[in-house]
């Protein structure tokens, strides 16, 4: 789309060439469809409704929803400039004259019937779209602020282990273990974005303390430490969704454990990359993954019976039912070894509970839709009900658990369950890949038995919204 972008320079939104060209937006557009014109840029850019009703100026996001849905239509000749203007589709395809900036290079200022003397500055765009502008400003200049935000509170971080670090070389691997504990929690509560720019930055920090000269045994100390860093990044990335961010990650955590010889660490950063295999949809890569690392990993310990239960909803996910009930009964035996005091909350712990986690997953997985039901209620009456601490540390969670809910209640028939599960799950602050990726599937499942229910249209605009805002942020 180059010298269409170079013309429309400074416009927030410009459609690829490749939508403008399809046949598709070709026909909605010759029929002024505006219906589908508006659902094509939605889903192909992944444009929320909000930046669709800024590009075009005067419109509200609401409108935009309407307009998609089918409840409201455009007709005035003043409007559809705006659409062409706003999306950047050329003139004569919306049956229009041509746009004042399809001829001319960064001077797309001018109003329609005005014609500009070369000799002449071009007259300034309607108002609008210069509100529109400085819209599309403002929101870059929140997000670099919130960049340096990030970026400040990592140095803050880095100046507080400095001066720990002159103090005395051995304390060093005491405030490393403080700080992975603070970034084991709050890895699942903050934006994943913001918590990787943070832990990137220590974990950089703590990268070259390793190249100076110490005692060996601190030097493994420090090691170790990196090692959960690395671990802790694997996760954020996976969250959201940098896959090979992620697995560098976990090839560096793995190789962390191999060096200080401690096999539990290896084992979270395996479990990791089970669970990408999962939510990527590639089970039987999962299910492998989940067993090689119960394999190196000594029973009785958190991460093992985590990788069981993770092995469950692999097998589940195949459709292997004898291979799931056994799994199930060996992460019970599991859990029923933890000691006492394991942890419930933060990237390293595992949820009480009666059954194994997953294990209302694994129902849905294999088509025991009404007891998936069930078992997904429990598990929010007792984890995610308004008070409990779960709700709070693990946001993520609780969506999925929602949107697991969902997914059980659409394969049962219970349409209005399945969307009201679904919307409360995407109200959430956090999204994340995970969540996402569930949140698609539910959508599908909605599409797929419900086609002309009007709550599963609806659904499908929140979930578009949500996934188009996490450029960024989660994908």
């Amino acid at each position: 789309m180059g010298d269409r972008a170079a013309r429309r320079s400074g416009y927030p939104l410009t459609i690829p060439d490749a939508l403008l060209d399809s046949e598709a937006m070709r026909q909605a557009c010759a029929a002024r469809n505006f219906q589908k014109i508006f659902r094509l840029v939605n889903r192909r850019t992944g444009s929320s409704h909000a930046v669709m009703a800024a590009a075009i100026g005067k419109m509200t996001s609401s409108r935009v929803s309407d307009i998609i849905r089918g409840v409201r239509g455009i007709r005035g000749r003043e409007v559809i400039e705006r659409v062409a203007d706003g999306f950047g589709i050329p003139g004569e395809i919306l049956g229009l004259a041509a746009r004042p900036w399809e001829g001319h290079t960064n001077t797309g200022q001018t109003r329609v019937g005005i014609t500009c003397d070369p000799e002449e500055p071009a007259p300034q765009r309607e108002e609008p779209v210069s509100a529109d502008r400085r819209t599309f400003a403002s929101g870059s200049a929140v997000a670099l602020s919130v960049t340096a935000t990030q970026f400040a509170r990592g140095q803050r971080a880095i100046q507080a282990l400095e001066v720990m670090g002159n103090d005395s070389v051995s304390t060093l691997p005491v405030v490393l273990g403080d700080l992975i504990a603070h970034y084991t929690l709050t890895v699942c509560s903050m934006p994943p974005a913001d918590v990787y720019d943070e832990l990137l930055t220590v974990r950089a920090y703590t990268s070259g303390v390793l190249e100076t000269r110490m005692p060996e045994k601190k030097r493994r100390e420090i090691t170790l430490s990196v090692g959960w860093l690395s671990c802790l990044l694997g996760i954020a990335a996976c969250d959201m969704g940098t896959h090979a961010a992620a697995h560098i990650w976990c090839s560096d955590t793995e190789r962390r454990s191999q060096e200080v010889g401690h096999p539990e660490l290896s084992g979270w950063a395996v479990l990791t990359k089970s669970l990408i295999a999962f939510y990527q949809g590639r089970p039987h890569q999962s299910l492998l993954l989940a067993s090689q690392g119960q394999g190196s990993t000594a029973s009785g310990t958190l991460v093992h019976t985590k990788l069981a239960t993770q092995e469950m909803r692999a097998a589940a996910m195949t459709g292997d039912a004898d291979r799931t009930e056994k799994a199930r009964r060996y992460a019970t035996n599991e859990i029923a070894r933890l000691p006492a005091d394991v942890s419930v909350t933060g990237a390293f712990s595992i949820s009480p509970g009666e059954d194994p986690p997953y294990t209302a997953t694994s129902l849905m997985l294999l088509g025991r839709h009404e007891e998936a039901v069930s078992a997904t209620k429990q598990v929010l009456q007792v984890l995610y009900r308004p008070d409990a601490r779960q709700r709070g540390e693990h946001p993520s969670s609780y969506a999925r658990a929602l949107l697991i809910l969902g997914l059980a209640q659409a394969g049962a028939g219970n349409v209005d369950e399945a969307v009201s599960a679904g919307h409360e799950a995407l109200s959430g602050s956090r999204p994340a890949w995970p969540t996402v990726t569930l949140a698609g599937q539910l959508s599908r499942a909605l599409e797929g038995r419900f086609a002309k229910a009007f709550q599963v249209e609806e659904y499908r605009d929140r979930y578009l919204e949500v996934t188009s805002q996490l450029t960024g942020n989660t994908i």
